[in-house]
């Protein structure tokens, strides 16, 4: 049986937060290998975040660090490639440390237009 909702259910909290991030909707999918939250960004990317090896954890009291991968969707029918990946004990933390080792290596893109697009800002420049 699909566990999707289940999962969505109990990680409400990390839903909202990436939701707000990046300003896109967060889903729980299912990989194939467990569970994943999934947020699709412009140019066939994406991200995955799970607190577990294997997908999204059942456990309430696990403390697993959360992963956070970006991929570049293939559309000929390949395996995606990861852009970037980060880990940390906080989600919000982990997504920033993904989004700076993106931005680092300058494989993000930016449209000409920005209607509804992500765009990372660099913070640490303002200071």
């Amino acid at each position: 049986m699909p566990r999707t909702q289940e999962h969505a259910d109990r990680y409400r909290d990390a839903l909202t937060a990436l939701a707000a991030a990046t300003q896109r909707p967060a889903n729980v999918v299912n990989t194939g290998t467990g569970y994943a939250i999934r947020v699709d960004f412009e140019y066939n990317r994406y991200l995955l975040a799970s607190n577990a090896a294997d997908g999204l954890t059942d456990a309430a009291e696990d403390t697993s660090e959360w992963r956070v991968r970006l991929y570049q969707g293939a559309a000929d029918g390949t395996s995606d490639e990861l852009l970037a990946a980060a880990e940390h004990a906080w989600l919000v933390d982990a997504f920033d440390l993904a989004f700076a080792d993106i931005r680092a290596e300058g494989k993000w893109q930016t449209a000409d237009a920005s209607f509804d697009e992500f765009n990372p800002t660099n913070d640490q420049s303002a200071s």
